[in-house]
This record gives structure tokens, C-alpha cells and sequence, in this order.
């Protein structure tokens, strides 16, 4: 935040601690009518503080008292939505304004560029000119950006006619905006003509475009010659400059000069970049220098499966398969679970299949882990039966996949009959099937085998407990989860770890018990880890409490200060309580720590195809069939009874706004699609990564009982099994 806008957002936000709100609206009010110009700057001043800094609601109730306003109040409200993903709202304002200039509609096309709109980018960059107005450098460069996301040749042809027509094809904005495009839409030789006809002016970031352009074009020894340039024109590369050359350095197989890319990498301070470091890894084992990518790797401050990945693909590339299954082991062995690491894990597999590679129990058991881990079940159906073939199906560890595979892809009945099958049962295989029922909502059925575990003079581990108590929290069996806990010490000798009292603090949470929740947490005999405040505070979420929701969430803000989770739970808590400036405000908070929420998605597999699914999602090939499924849906189930949420949607809009951003949640979506696409009677199996909402499950329910359709959906935390309109949470999740 800049010294021009600082001022005035501590000057609001102090009058917002101390709840003088009403104190700064007098401010406003008591303004000369109409405003003077130094105080309609200086609120404008103001409202470009608070909408950049995220508080984007301040800045609207400061907008809305305004009078008059002038255009550049308009374009810092419109602008401040869009920076922050509102965009319904900055299109609304994009209609009531009175005049728009270039800037309003720059403002509005960005927006929709950064938050993955094209077409709504290319509909409004005509309808602009249709109006009469000229786009400047900024808009041309979103409208660049905006092809160049999604290969769009044509029209980034059309649109660079459109820059030689005003003469801006010498303006840096552009010209680097039309080498990327051009660059990604495979056609080097044009990103190389706009990108030397530009005399003088050449940054890093044009530099770095036509860098990468090559690189990406397969053309590694143009694109190395490019980098050698930059240096002479004295220009320094950056750390998106670094990983292109590297790659260009493995495609050329130019070991010596990535060497020497290697050194200026350490003297320039950028060693340590995971980007830059896995760009090095994969061009040393590209050129066959798998001790020096190792090396890197092992002095690396974090591993990531990027790191990993680059590393394989480099063995995969120079044909050393024992090197790969070595190196897929220990990720397998050191828990490397990432979407990335599940993916590569199947592709591996397949390439292994094809290569005839020998394989051990251990791989088979790491691809069955990594189709559990993306609910593939119909890949791990095929793995099962190649390890039946090959062999492996007595082997415990395989087993005891087969058993998780089944289970985290929602089909308890395949799982147990991987269980009854087994020959041999350890203390895993018995803690898998505790769990698997634990997580599909049959706690009843968890406890049982938990006793027959017993009969069978198998000892329970702290695993096994950790799934017992998570099935009594999720089911409200409080007198059983205090049972089992005690019985930890008292009979098996085993002192519980913060995992456990997480489980049992979610129950009394669950339970709207939250003060005993809070009491059993300062009795801990053990440090509280962020699982254990996680807990707390999804309960104060539930029960509103919102004095220990902030204690939980500070703590949790020291503890894993990048975790997204304690930023959102509590500004959802402060939302629903209509404390919009505090959600604001830890909103800011959350941007100025660079803190980033994970993007919500839900995916279905249809016919050995993942289809994946996003709120509002639009970039689906039959998406025009699933926004019409989806108005059927709830226009259907509204008549059932179904009434839309709308606390669930944490923005101060009006209900109507509301509902429509409820009704294309990634759930309904990936429902939608499987109404449409799932034979008549078939199960659909839906998939997210966080939890499902709450309007979401009510929907759902109403679905499953219109449609006569059960839907298995599996969320971060359990799954749920809707029939009937009723689900196996028995709406306790």
C-alpha cells in the first residue's frame, strides 16, 4: 500500500474499530453540498484505499453517500469489484453509470481476463468500440492476454490489425501482449518479427516472452541465443525468465550452458526458487546428469511434487526405468499425496504397462493409493485386476490399498469384499475398514468391527483410534467417543495425540457443547496443534460463536499463517453475523499476507473421462445443457419444498444475486452433468475438494428425491450418500 492511500484507510478503519462509523459518516454528510473539489478528491481518495485493500463493502457504503459522484468514483467502485472477483456486481455499476470511458471498460475486461471469462472479454472489447470509444494499451494488452490463455489465432490476428490501425504496435504493453500471444498459438516466427521490430525500449518482461515463446515452440537453442541477448542488452533475467531457459538448455540438450545458467542462478540470489530448482532438476536428468538432479533435489529448502515430477519425466525421457520405479517408491514410501503426484502416478503406470517393466507390490499399492486419492474407480478396477494377474492380490499391502481405494471412492460393498477376501488381516486392514465406514456415514457399523477387531486378538494402534473417535464425533455418539478415549490410557497405554482430542473437540462442537469444547482444550496434555483449533473454530462457525471463533482463529493465524481456512471461517463468521467491515477487513488481512484460498472444485468420471467443475463454471463443451439441467433442477425442487440459502452466499447483494450465484455452485454443477450424462439407475458419484456447502447438501437432498437418483458425494471430510431426500450424515457432518 502506497503512502497516498494509506492515511486515509487507517484513518477509516481506526473509526471502525473504535465504532465510530456513524462518527465518519457525519464526516461525509456534513460535506459542503454539493462537494467542493478538494473534497470530492479526497473521498475519492479514500474510496481507492478501501476498495483496493480489499474492503471492497467500506467502499461501497462510501460510494452509496457520495453526492454527486463524478467518473473516477464510478470507475474505483467498478474497478474494486472486479480486482476482487464480484464481477456480477461490477457489471451491474457497469450498466448504471452515466458515462463510461476507456478506463470503465479496462477495468470491467480485466476483471473478466484474471477470472477466466474470455468470451465476456472479446463481447465486450466490440461492444466497446461499437459505442465509440477507444481501447488504450491496457485494454488491448487484457484482450492479448486473454487470447493468448486460450489459443485464439483469429482473433489475436484481429486484434493486432486493430493496433497497426491506431499505431500502437510500438507501445511495450502490446508488443509484449502480442509476442506471448502469438508464442502460444504456436506461431514463433511472428513473435519473433513483432519482437525484433521493436528498436529500443525492450524490458525484462517482453524479453522473457520471446525467452519462453521459444522454449515453449521447441526451439531450445533460438531460445538460449535470446537469452544470451538479453544479457548483452545488459536487461536481467528474472525468475520466469530462468525456468524457460533451463527448459530450452533440456531440449537442446545444452548440459554445458545450463551449467553455466546454474551458476548465474546462485550469484543472482535466485537458488532456492521451487519454479527455478525444478527447472534445473529437469535439465540436468533431460542431459542425463541424474547425480547433479538429485543433488538439487536434496539441498532443495522444500520439496514439492513439481521437483519430483521433473525428476521422473527426466528418467522417463532417457529410458532409465529402474530409476523411475526407485524414485516412485520413495515418494510412495515418504507420503507424497498431491493431485500432481496422483496424476503422474497413473501416467507412470500406464507408460510402465507399456514399456513392460516389472513391477512390485509396492508400486501396485502406490497406483491404487494414487486412484483413491483422485477417486478414479474405474482405474483402480483395472489395477486390481492386473495385480490378481501379476500376483499380487495375497499380498498385504496391496490388500490393504484395495480396501482404501474402494472406500475413498464412495463403494463400501467392494471394499468389504476386499476385506472378507483377505487371507491375512493386520491392524491396518482392520483400522482401513473402521475408517472407510467412519467417513461414509455408518459409525454404527465402524464400532462393530471395532469390537469384532478385538474378538479377533487384533490390538488397536492410535490410528485405529483416531478412526473411532472420528466416527462417534461425526455421529453424535459423545458417551462412546469419551469411552474410547479413556480406554487410549487406561487399557492400551496410549496417550492421546492432539489428533484425538481434534475428534473429540468436533464432537462437543458438533454437539453445540462448545464450552466444554473449550475446557477439554485447556486440559490437553499435549500442545494444541492446528488440527485441534481447526476443530474449535469450525464449531464456533456452526454455533456462531464468535469470541472463541476469534481465539481459534488467531491462534491458528500463529501457527500456519498461510492456511487459507482460519482467514475464511472467520470472515464467514463475521459475514453471516453482518459484520461485513471486520470480514473486510480479514479479508485485507489474508491479501496483504498473501494468503490464497483454494479454488473449490467438484469432478465426476463419466465413461473412464474426469470432467471437473468449478463455481460458475463455463468452460465445459456441453455447458450450455448443464445450465439449462441446472434452472430445471431447482426450478423442480422448489416446488418439492427446496428453499434456497442464501446465508451461504457471504456477500451484502441483494437475494436475488444471492440465489443466482447459489444455484452454479461446482457441486450442482457436476449433479447436473451426471443427470445428464449417468445411465438411469446408476449411481452418480460426485467428488470435491473442500467441504460441501450447506445449501448444497439441502439441494442435493431434494434431487436425489425429485429424480429418484442416488448421488454418493465426497467431500474434504466424509462422504455422503443422498436416497430418498435424506442423507447417511443424517445432516451431522
Amino acid at each position: 500500500m502506497n503512502k497516498l492511500t494509506s492515511r486515509p484507510l487507517q484513518l477509516y478503519l481506526k473509526l471502525s474499530v473504535q465504532g465510530n462509523r456513524k462518527q465518519s459518516t457525519q464526516c461525509i454528510q456534513s460535506s459542503p453540498r454539493p462537494y467542493t473539489v478538494t473534497s470530492l478528491v479526497s473521498s475519492n481518495r479514500l474510496l481507492d484505499a478501501l476498495s483496493k485493500s480489499g474492503h471492497v463493502d467500506e467502499a461501497r457504503q462510501l460510494f452509496d453517500k457520495m453526492r454527486p459522484r463524478d467518473e473516477f468514483s464510478w470507475n474505483i467502485m467498478i474497478s474494486g469489484y472486479a480486482r476482487w472477483g464480484r464481477l456480477v456486481e461490477a457489471h451491474q455499476l457497469f450498466y448504471q453509470i452515466p458515462v463510461r470511458i476507456s478506463v470503465t471498460w479496462s477495468s470491467l475486461i480485466s476483471g473478466y481476463v484474471h477470472y477466466g471469462h474470455p468470451e465476456k472479454v472479446l463481447e465486450l472489447f466490440w461492444q466497446m468500440q461499437l459505442e465509440g470509444l477507444k481501447p488504450d494499451q491496457y485494454t488491448l494488452g487484457s484482450v492479448l492476454r486473454a487470447c493468448s490463455n486460450f489459443s485464439w489465432l483469429q482473433r489475436g490476428e484481429q486484434i493486432h490489425s486493430y493496433v497497426i490501425k491506431v499505431s500502437l504496435n510500438s507501445n511495450i504493453y502490446v508488443v509484449t501482449g502480442l509476442v506471448d500471444m502469438y508464442a502460444k498459438c504456436m506461431r514463433i516466427a511472428e513473435a519473433s518479427y513483432i519482437f525484433d521490430s521493436m528498436t529500443e525500449g525492450k524490458n525484462h518482461v517482453l524479453w522473457t516472452a520471446i525467452v519462453t515463446g521459444y522454449s515453449k515452440n521447441g526451439d531450445g537453442v533460438a531460445s538460449i541465443r535470446y537469452f544470451c541477448n538479453m544479457w548483452v542488452e545488459g536487461v536481467g533475467p528474472n525468475q520466469f525468465t530462468f525456468p524457460s531457459v533451463l527448459t530450452a538448455c533440456a531440449i537442446a540438450l545444452e548440459r554445458g550452458f545450463g551449467m553455466q545458467v546454474h551458476g548465474c542462478i546462485v550469484r543472482t540470489g535466485f537458488s532456492g526458487n521451487v519454479f527455478v530448482d525444478s527447472a534445473l532438476i529437469y535439465m540436468y536428468a533431460k542431459c542425463g546428469d541424474l547425480k547433479s538432479a538429485r543433488s538439487v533435489l536434496e539441498v532443495m529448502e522444500t520439496e514439492d511434487v513439481v521437483s519430483w515430477n521433473c525428476l521422473i519425466v527426466g528418467c522417463v525421457r532417457q529410458g532409465n526405468w529402474k530409476e523411475v520405479v526407485s524414485l516412485f517408491r520413495k515418494m510412495y514410501t515418504e507420503g507424497c499425496t498431491h493431485w500432481g503426484f496422483y496424476e503422474k502416478a497413473l501416467k507412470l503406470f500406464i507408460q510402465m504397462r507399456e514399456q513392460g517393466v516389472e513391477l512390485d507390490e509396492f508400486v501396485i499399492a502406490g497406483i491404487l493409493s494414487a486412484g483413491a486419492g483422485l477417486s478414479i474407480m474405474d482405474f483402480g478396477r483395472q489395477v486390481h485386476v492386473i495385480s490378481i494377474k501379476s500376483g499380487f492380490v495375497a499380498s498385504l499391502s496391496v490388500d490393504n490399498s484395495l480396501i482404501s481405494m474402494y472406500a475413498k471412492c464412495g463403494s463400501i460393498e467392494d471394499a468389504l469384499q476386499a476385506f472378507n477376501l483377505m487371507s491375512v488381516r493386520d491392524v491396518v486392514s482392520w483400522t482401513t475398514l473402521i475408517v472407510s465406514h467412519a467417513r461414509n456415514g455408518m459409525a454404527k457399523v465402524s464400532l462393530e468391527f471395532y469390537k469384532e477387531m478385538l474378538r479377533n486378538g487384533i490390538k488397536p494402534d492410535s490410528v485405529t483410534f483416531t478412526g473411532l473417535l472420528f466416527a462417534c464425533s461425526h455421529a453424535g455418539f459423545l458417551e462412546e467417543a469419551q469411552f474410547h478415549f479413556e480406554s487410549m490410557y487406561k487399557v492400551y497405554g496410549l496417550n492421546p495425540g492432539a489428533e484425538h482430542y481434534a475428534c473429540v473437540i468436533d464432537g462437543l462442537g458438533r454437539a453445540g457443547k462448545v464450552g466444554e469444547a473449550e475446557k477439554l482444550l485447556n486440559q490437553m496434555i499435549v500442545k494444541a496443534d492446528p488440527v485441534v483449533w481447526k476443530a474449535l473454530l469450525a464449531a464456533c462457525r456452526v454455533h456462531g460463536n464468535i469470541t472463541l471463533g476469534e481465539k481459534a482463529a488467531w491462534n491458528l493465524f500463529k501457527l500456519e499463517p498461510q492456511n487459507a481456512v482460519p482467514y475464511v471461517l472467520l470472515s464467514n463468521m463475521y459475514s453471516v453475523a453482518g459484520r461485513w467491515d471486520d470480514a473486510a477487513k480479514i479479508r485485507s488481512l489474508m491479501k496483504s499476507r498473501g494468503v490464497t484460498k483454494e479454488t473449490g472444485c467438484s469432478w465426476i468420471e463419466v465413461n473412464g473421462i474426469v470432467h471437473t467443475f468449478m463455481v460458475e463454471d463455463r468452460s465445459h463443451p456441453k455447458i450450455i445443457d448443464i445450465y439449462s439441467k441446472i434452472d430445471e433442477v431447482i426450478s423442480m425442487i422448489k416446488e418439492a419444498g427446496y428453499v434456497p440459502d442464501t446465508s451461504y452466499t457471504l456477500q451484502d447483494v441483494d437475494e436475488e444475486v444471492k440465489e443466482y450465484g447459489l444455484a452454479y455452485h461446482s457441486e450442482k454443477l457436476a449433479v447436473a452433468f451426471g443427470l445428464l450424462t449417468v445411465s438411469p439407475g446408476a449411481s452418480i458419484r460426485i467428488f470435491k475438494n473442500l467441504r460441501v456447502c450447506g445449501d448444497c447438501h439441502c439441494a442435493i437432498k431434494f434431487i436425489s428425491k425429485v429424480f429418484k437418483r442416488k448421488i454418493i458425494l465426497r467431500d474434504s471430510n466424509c462422504f455422503h450418500h443422498f436416497k430418498d431426500g435424506t442423507c447417511s450424515c443424517g445432516d451431522y457432518w
